[in-house]
Formats: C-alpha cells, structure tokens, sequence
C-alpha cells in the first residue's frame, strides 16, 4: 500500500471511497462531509482549428473522466492530492493564487477561486483527484478537473448556483489565473452532456443541441500519433492571424462581423481578391462551419455515408489548406478511408501530431486495427490507441454526512 501519511490519510479514504474502502459512513456520523464528483473529458469531431470559426463545434463528452472528492479541514489549509501521480501540494485560503509549481492543482483553484468571490463560507478542505484522461492530447483533462472542482464544491457548500453561471465565472477565473482564455465549449461540454448524444456547442450563445448518436453498431477510436509538437504555438498563432486579417478584409470594417455570416453564402469571389495563403485558412473555417450545421442534419437522420463524406473532406481541408496535419496523421486517416467499414476519420485537436479519431463499425475493427499495424514499421514508434465512448457530464457520485 501506498505510504501516505498521517496528514493524507483523509485523502486517502476519500479517493478509497469509490471502491468501498473507505471508512467515509464512520466519518459521516462524526459529522464529516465528503462530496465526489465526476467530470468528462471531451473530444471535438469538428470545429476546432481557428479562433475565428465562430466558436460552434461538434463535439461530445467521453468516458476518460476525473473525479474531485472534498472534505472539510479544522484549519484554514488547503491540501491537494494527485492520487494517480502521488503528489501534493498545499496552499491557504489567504494565498489562494497561481502557482507554476502547483501545476495540477491550479485548476482547483479555480474553483476555489469562484466561491470565494461569492462570498461562500470557505474554511480548509482537502482534495483529492483521480483520473483516466490520458493527457496533453486534446482531450480537455485541464478544464475537466475545473468542472469537477467546482460540481465538488457546489455540492459540498450547498451553493445555489446555476450551470450557467458556473461556467461564465469558471471562464473567468481560468483566464484571471492563467492570463489566456478559456473555452467555453469544453465547460459547456462537461456540464450538458448526455451518454450516446454528440452536441453542436456554440459559444457565442452558450447553447448546445443535442443530437442522438446513430453509430451504436460502431467503435470510436482515438489514436494518438506520438509525434513530438515542440515549438508549433507560433505556427499556430500565424494561422490565426491568417484568420483575423481574411475576416477584417471581408467584413470592410465592420466590427460585429463574423465567418458565420459567410458560411451561408457563396464568397468565392470575395476571396479570390485576399492573398493566397490568407484565402486558403479562411476558406476551411468557412467550410468547417458549413460543415458542421450539415454533419447535424447527417446525424438527425442517420445518413452514415454522408457525415463519413464530410469527416474525410474536413481532413482534406486541414491538410492542404489549414495546413496543420503531418505525414503521420495524414498515414492513419488514409489507412481508415481505405478500410472498408471505416465511417469517418480526421485528425482532432490542434495538428501538427497529436491524434486521430475514426468511426469503425463493430465488425470491421479488427481490419482496421491489422492496417495500422504498419505504422511503427513505417514511422518507427507505435500509436497511443484508445477505445472511447461517448459519455454523460458532470455529476456528483457521492455525497456523505452533513457539512457544518
């Protein structure tokens, strides 16, 4: 057993708890309170590269989640535990701020943060965290850990707080602590997902559509490329600045413009007169909107073969004119279109490596998995491969005794 301590026993017994080890119920009648909750990580299937694409998305939560137990202190400390990775951190309400050495256990502050703004009765709590989002992929395990902080915290100070609410002053606090924005979606996300529903999130208005999955006879499979991506934020701010300079050239200095508006015309010949490669990063934002709204529709009624036909053409799009996949992403989502079987495939997250998901129906997975087998022998290095579901939101998964 873990050797943790007489001051990370509590710890201990809260992250225990899930598998019925805990002595949480003897603590409960002494009058302790723990609350578990549970956060999904995310995985967006379209919508993601540009700052400018208007913030819609299609998306969905999955089942990699992190769990976030609190508990309360006698003291005015806050103590932090990692299970997974054995590590702690502390810190007090009256230094209550970020940390680069706190690493992980900044994005609990975060929601420290939002209930100390509101004036809630805050004394020490202890926190333990645990889990399975594998990390630095794309698949938000960041925002998940602030999304299950806060649902944790709410629940344990019986705060009346909305979703809604809860996921402006999380965005907030993230870009006070962090000095950068956060996503919104991936908040939306983790607090309105539903298990089997992929979501079209748009952040300009903080809606998210729910659409049921047609896809119960096929396996999501997530791939991670394993390429090194140092030194690719400046290529990624170049082609957001590619962005901006399309949309200030095509808006004629408007100000509330945006790409949404020309995603429903034809502004081929507007973009003919802006420099080549500025046209070409503007075209696939306008595309992927359009797309997104049509991969809606494709899932309404079930058109398989349709929303295949817009995941291949949104690859395409980030290969020659996004211009953000590499040889070995472009390999795997080659392989998965030769495959027969294979309902989509395209790289997610950012680029330049990073990870593929493909759509495989059940009886064809095993073809599939045989023709990635030539990637290590053709790259030189496997691929992380993940099976993934397409999950529930937040929720609190224990709440035990009473706070006082």
């Amino acid at each position: 057993m873990l050797d943790i301590g007489p001051i990370h026993r509590r710890e201990y017994e809260i992250e225990t708890a899930r598998s019925g080890k805990s002595r949480a119920g003897d603590r409960a009648e002494r009058g302790g309170a723990v609350v578990i909750a549970q956060a999904p990580g995310r995985i967006h299937f379209l919508g993601e590269q540009g700052d400018q694409t208007g913030g819609i998305y299609l998306s969905a939560a999955i089942d990699r989640c992190i769990n976030v137990a609190v508990s309360a202190r006698k003291d005015n400390s806050l103590r932090f535990y990692a299970a997974e990775l054995g590590e702690r951190k502390r810190s007090t309400l009256a230094n209550l701020k970020f940390k680069r050495e706190d690493r992980w256990a900044n994005y609990i502050k975060v929601a420290i943060h939002i209930f100390a703004e509101l004036g809630a009765p805050l004394k020490g709590m202890d926190f333990t965290i645990t889990g399975k989002i594998p990390q630095q992929i794309g698949l938000a395990s960041s925002s998940a850990i602030e999304v299950a902080s806060a649902a944790a915290l709410r629940g344990f100070l019986r705060a009346k707080i909305s979703d809604r609410e809860l996921i402006k002053r999380l965005s907030a606090a993230h870009e006070l602590y962090f000095g950068k924005p956060a996503s919104l979606a991936d908040y939306l996300i983790g607090f309105t997902a539903k298990k089997d529903q992929f979501l079209i999130v748009d952040e300009s208005t903080m809606e998210v559509t729910r659409i049921k999955s047609p896809f119960s006879r096929c396996k999501f499979i997530l791939m991670d490329s394993r390429v090194p991506r140092l030194g690719i934020e400046s290529e990624l701010e170049n082609r957001r600045n590619d962005v901006r300079a399309a949309l200030e050239m095509l808006a004629q200095g408007r100000e509330d413009a945006s790409f949404r508006e020309f995603a429903a015309m034809d502004i081929m010949e507007s973009m003919g007169n802006l420099p080549e490669v500025i046209r070409r990063r503007s075209l696939h934002v306008v595309q992927e909107i359009r797309r997104i709204k049509d991969a809606g529709d494709c899932l309404a009624c079930a058109d398989l073969a349709g929303f295949s036909r817009l995941i291949f053409h949104s690859h395409e799009g980030l290969r020659d004119l996004y211009e953000v996949s590499c040889p070995e992403i472009d390999w795997m989502v080659k392989r998965a279109q030769e495959t027969e079987g294979v309902l989509g495939a395209r790289m997610t997250g950012e680029g330049f490596g990073g990870c593929t998901y493909t759509i495989v129906r059940n009886e064809a997975l095993n073809e599939f998995r045989a023709r990635i087998d030539d990637y290590e022998r053709i790259f030189g290095f496997r691929p992380a491969i993940y099976e993934l579901k397409i999950a529930t939101g937040s929720r609190v998964l224990k709440e035990v005794g009473s706070r006082k």
